[in-house]
């Protein structure tokens, strides 16, 4: 996809899963199951999904993975996959070493999102796996990340991106605004504390959100679909109230971070509210 000065690809780095109940929240098994079946631990396939944005001498990564750093009691639990998606697997095929990667935003500090930041030397260190890389994060949730709650303090290990700042490459944000021209950085706080969201636009009138735990999935659409995992989920609901107009006005591409099938949706306006329309 190209908008304005940027040519934007959406990279698959592996695959995952988590329950299905705690990715829907109070929506009953017998729904979410049409849509995303589960296993015989209740767990449900999800994507890892990163964007790349290469323009104006950059080369962008809006989020990691989990990167392949995990030992196999971790990787069995989350049911992790990089047997046909690996991150620098997929940055080769675009041309591009770990070393061409200038700058990174990271919507938020969770292990599925950032984990990719460090990599295991043979030595057992962790170190950055994009060493010329400035890493972009909102200072609120790096915060948060070192004083998570009892709620998701599992979600935030440090071994991701302590690392990182020990080296010197975190950039810490405050609050929303342009990042690089054409690129808007939105602030979302359902989920976690300062999630931060791109969306990439043109003077032309494209448009392009990178929508992470937001909407996590095609199904997350819909308003009461918030997962369990949410601090705070009626501030997702409204969240979501007031972003869903502006999309679909301007239609807006919807790049969906965890889905397995659908990379990028747009939408459409029903009875009952919007809904994900499957692009291409």
């Amino acid at each position: 996809m190209r908008i304005g000065n940027y040519t934007i690809t959406a990279l698959e780095t592996g695959r995952f899963a988590l329950d299905g109940g705690a990715m829907f929240g109070v929506v009953p098994k017998n729904l979410w199951s049409r849509t995303n079946p589960a296993d015989e631990q209740n767990r449900i396939d999800m994507a890892l999904r990163v964007l790349l944005i290469q323009g104006n001498g950059m080369n962008i990564l809006v989020d990691t993975g989990m990167g392949e750093k995990y030992d196999a009691k971790t990787a069995g639990i989350y049911k992790l996959d990089h047997s046909k998606y690996r991150l620098l697997d997929s940055l080769a095929s675009v041309g591009l070493l770990p070393e061409d990667i200038t700058d990174i935003i990271q919507t938020h500090l969770h292990f599925d999102h950032c984990g990719g930041l460090v990599t295991r030397a043979e030595t057992g260190e962790l170190v950055p796996t994009f060493p010329n890389a400035k890493v972009f994060v909102q200072k609120a949730n790096l915060g948060w990340a070192r004083k998570p709650t009892e709620k998701d303090r599992a979600s935030y290990l440090k071994d991701d991106w302590e690392p990182i700042a020990a080296n010197g490459m975190i950039e810490e944000l405050d609050g929303p605004g342009i990042l690089f021209p054409g690129i808007d950085l939105r602030i979302f706080n359902g989920h976690t504390r300062a999630q931060q969201l791109p969306h990439i636009f043109d003077d032309a009138g494209n448009h392009l959100f990178f929508c992470a735990d937001l909407f996590p999935t095609k199904a997350h659409i819909s308003l009461p679909w918030i997962m369990g995992y949410d601090n705070f989920p009626l501030t997702t609901m409204e969240e979501k109230r007031a972003l869903l107009p502006e999309a679909f006005e301007n239609k807006w591409s919807l790049v969906l971070e965890h889905d397995p099938v659908n990379a990028v949706v747009s939408l459409d306006s029903t009875a009952k509210g919007f809904v994900a329309k499957v692009v291409g």
